[in-house]
């Protein structure tokens, strides 16, 4: 089965995570951008930022056989920091016509602010005028109340819910995300938010439609394997693989397809690795073997015959 990572933070991670994602079946992913731990004092680190996504990840995902997306946005808890608003999201709309750019995101609330009820509606906007769908983060505090406020927000907008992915749900604000016919994403984390065995369990409660699940992997503790770890738990648990494929392959192919820059015909056939190809003079290597036309299996590791 292929596997499609909706959310996934590759930046922060290894060239051994990606060669351990291939192996374990996944094939395609999408970064949205997000906060880096620390504030950005200087609207230019946006700008390299948004550059390394649609331009170096694109290229080091390749080199492991996974076809990389990403989503573009000023990140909620960034949101409040006036000095940078008015630079950040003038880049944001001009990196938004990129190649591999599927949505705007993440956007939405952390602190549920003013500030952030006004960048939220802004990039909204962004989003309606370039015809892209939008990933939306739901607060860690009071997610219930985010998550409405955030589903109101966009109706008063106008945006068709079919164009929202609201990611971070829990068994709270489900039922709240598919009663307003939004997408619903689930993050599946080691020891926080949802585990394995609680997203099984909605599952069962509530089908496929319109849900899907991530691994939100990133430079704090996440695991880049959490989506084939969800589905061992669900064909363990005995949910049809017709269910496993549509939340861990269909449903997010369909989504980001609405961006006009995902290719579902083109998902079904194998990126084939060459690994002595370069991206501005640089390669994955370090002066390792290169792997050519081969897609990486067990035992093989980067820079592998």
């Amino acid at each position: 089965m292929k596997l499609f990572d909706p959310h996934i933070h590759m930046t922060s991670r290894t060239t051994d995570d990606y060669a351990a994602m291939r192996r374990a079946g996944i094939v395609a992913v999408t970064e949205p951008a997000f906060w880096l731990g620390q504030p950005r004092t200087h609207a230019g680190s946006f700008e390299d930022y948004f550059l390394s996504l649609v331009g170096w990840e694109r290229f080091r995902a390749s080199q492991f056989g996974i076809r990389h997306y990403c989503t573009l946005g000023l990140n909620p808890k960034e949101a409040n920091n006036p000095d940078l608003v008015d630079p950040v999201l003038d880049l944001v709309d001009l990196y938004l016509e990129k190649d591999g750019v599927v949505a705007v995101g993440e956007i939405g609330y952390d602190d549920m602010t003013p500030a952030e009820d006004d960048i939220l509606s802004r990039q909204v906007e962004m989003a309606v005028r370039h015809g892209l769908p939008i990933m939306v983060h739901t607060p860690h505090r009071d997610k219930k109340a985010g998550t409405r406020r955030t589903i109101d927000l966009l109706r008063e907008a106008g945006v068709p819910p079919h164009m929202v992915l609201i990611d971070h749900n829990n068994e709270e604000t489900l039922p709240i995300t598919l009663d307003s016919g939004c997408w619903a994403g689930h993050t599946i984390y080691p020891g926080s938010k949802m585990d394995e065995p609680r997203m099984v369990g909605l599952v069962q409660t509530y089908g496929a439609e319109r849900i899907m699940v991530n691994s939100s992997a990133d430079w704090g503790i996440s695991d880049p394997l959490k989506v084939p770890k969800t589905v061992a738990a669900m064909e363990e648990a005995g949910i049809p693989a017709a269910t496993i494929e549509t939340i861990v392959w269909r449903n997010p192919i369909a989504f980001y397809a609405q961006s006009g820059r995902l290719d579902p015909d083109e998902l079904e056939r194998t990126l084939p690795v060459d690994q002595r190809l370069l991206f501005e003079g640089n390669t994955v290597l370090r002066g390792q073997k290169p792997t050519v036309e081969a897609v990486l299996s067990e035992p093989a590791m980067p820079g592998s015959a």
